[in-house]
């Protein structure tokens, strides 16, 4: 098998450090599949973790993939051979940048029939992201009609994150207003089902009473917690939860929560996985119900860049893409094709 990984942590500025390796194709164990891998997606935690330092080398990054399976262990139960699945690993696991990867079962579903490989790889991380979110910190309720009337801002609506949580939350019931600026990621977070755009280059708490809002129930940060702190607390409601995605970079003051009795809350979708928590399933009943929602058509997949043929060139160069902070959806690299 080829896997594109790296024996130290870099800057792009460095140069383009990614290399081939080649080693035999494991075979899984216990509860853990083999799979061939056919798309995957490159993620802005890639681009974090490859500045991480490297305890295992070569350091093999990737999340998303789509692919078949080719072999599993003798206590898979969920799965058999020939299946077409999707999942996101975890973060203390060797990655996607593979033509072939061991996963656990319980990390795994089935991938949607009704679109295509590459728009299956946008989904995994980002939509775990969003319904850990949504459902474990903010505990909205599975049934629509108890969210009626509930608002949520999403910060950098036309991210990979933003893009498929909009489309969750209009699915279970919740009120979405997102922020944009460019006429570009505007239209894509209106198409993601966004009921109301704001341009963050403005005011915010301005906009919301231009636009008669009430005060958000729930604030999902996507994008600098730092700049947002502030603006977050004075706009959500009292009694209101506040989530973020991006680690602080400053010292923040969690007294200013206080007074608006505020629960903050920070998501790392790899919890579950880096920590075996005895909840682990709740990654395959997740994407389970994302590839459901995709077949019903209730969501849409958020690919928007192809690159074809999986190498230490296109790798780079998505790396490059992600740190220039101007993508909107999801870019998608298809492993086999040239």
């Amino acid at each position: 098998m080829t896997m594109i990984g790296f024996e130290q942590p870099f800057k792009l500025n460095e140069g383009n450090l990614f290399k081939t390796y080649e080693q035999d194709i494991p075979v899984p164990q216990h509860n853990e599949l083999l799979v061939k891998i056919h798309s995957i997606s490159v993620n802005p935690v890639d681009t974090k973790q490859r500045l991480a330092p490297v305890s295992q080398k070569p350091r093999v990054l990737g999340f998303d993939a789509v692919g078949i399976i080719e072999a599993i262990g003798p206590e898979v139960t969920m799965f058999k051979v020939g299946d077409k699945v999707f999942y996101s690993g975890s973060s203390n696991l060797n990655g996607s940048n593979a033509t072939y990867q061991i996963m656990p079962e319980v990390l795994v579903a089935k991938a949607p029939t009704t679109i295509s490989d590459e728009q299956s790889a946008s989904l995994p991380l980002t939509g775990l992201t969003a319904y850990e979110t949504l459902f474990d910190t903010f505990g909205i309720s599975t049934n629509p009609s108890d969210n009626e009337g509930k608002t949520l801002l999403i910060i950098n609506g036309a991210g990979g994150v933003g893009s498929i949580a909009t489309q969750i939350a209009k699915r279970y019931g919740l009120t979405v207003v997102t922020t944009a600026s460019r006429t570009e990621s505007i239209e894509w977070s209106k198409q993601m089902g966004a009921d109301i755009v704001l341009n963050h280059k403005e005011d915010l708490k301005a906009q919301f009473k231009e636009h008669n809002i009430d005060a958000p129930d729930y604030i999902f940060c996507t994008f600098n917690s730092d700049m947002y702190y502030d603006t977050m607390i004075d706009l959500v409601k009292p009694r209101g939860h506040i989530t973020t995605i991006v680690a602080f970079e400053n010292n923040q003051d969690l007294n200013a929560l206080k007074s608006k009795s505020i629960t903050f809350s920070h998501e790392f979708m790899f919890a579950r996985p880096l920590y075996q928590t005895s909840d682990m399933i709740k990654h395959h009943d997740y994407l389970q119900d994302i590839a459901t929602n995709i077949d019903e058509g209730h969501y849409q997949p958020t690919t928007t860049q192809v690159i074809n043929g999986l190498t230490t060139e296109h790798l780079y160069e998505a790396h490059q893409i992600l740190e220039n902070h101007s993508m909107i959806g999801k870019l998608v690299i298809n492993v086999d094709k040239q």
